[in-house]
């Protein structure tokens, strides 16, 4: 779906897309804006999902973080949420064309991009409730597994659907994911100290 839209209308078509993804429709890829205009506003995302990351660091901060120097801890977690939402676009871009897929890295990257707002909404109210302390042990572990777990299955089919790839491959580029996150996180935590 390429036709104008306004940056509103998009965001709402788009996130519309992303939970009919959700739901394993791969029709949810047509709400796309599927051109350069759309990818650019696909990191919109980023600013949606920002002010929950916010309440999240907030939590964490007060939480036990609190030792480190509030500035440097704002700026680290600040320079690593945008390494994050750029550093798998750019990696992957190598991986599709390896793939010979790059016809579909800008559907691809523009459905992981608005998919991170449904994912976000239900992950990190859960990680500020563990960082709060308000959900601890055995449920906190099985909970976390479950989210992951359901993350995972997420993402894997947006991009066995948006890449037109294998179910093996797909799950390679999720896992591949996962570790940049993981990377990307433990040097912001190693920033701090």
């Amino acid at each position: 779906m390429t036709s104008i839209r306004s940056p509103i209308q998009e965001t709402t078509t788009s996130l519309y897309g992303a939970l009919r993804l959700a739901f394993g429709d791969p029709n949810g890829l047509i709400f796309f804006n599927v051109s350069h205009l759309g990818f650019w506003r696909s990191f919109t995302a980023a600013i949606i999902v920002a002010p929950i990351f916010i309440i999240f660091l907030n939590v964490r901060y007060l939480m036990g973080e609190n030792d480190v120097n509030i500035v440097r801890f704002i700026l680290v977690h600040a320079i690593a949420y945008v390494i994050g939402w750029v550093a798998f676009p750019l990696l992957v871009s190598y991986v599709v064309a390896l793939l010979n897929k790059s016809q579909n890295f800008i559907r691809f990257i523009i459905a992981i991009n608005w998919a991170s707002v449904p994912q976000n909404f239900i992950y990190l109210p859960f990680a500020i409730l563990v960082e709060a302390r308000l959900i601890q042990g055995d449920s906190s572990f099985a909970i976390g597994l479950l989210l992951l777990v359901l993350v995972f299955c997420y993402t894997w089919f947006i991009t066995k659907s948006a890449l037109e790839i294998s179910s093996l491959i797909a799950a390679g580029i999720v896992i591949l994911d996962l570790i940049l996150s993981i990377l990307i996180s433990s040097i912001a935590q190693g920033g701090l100290h």
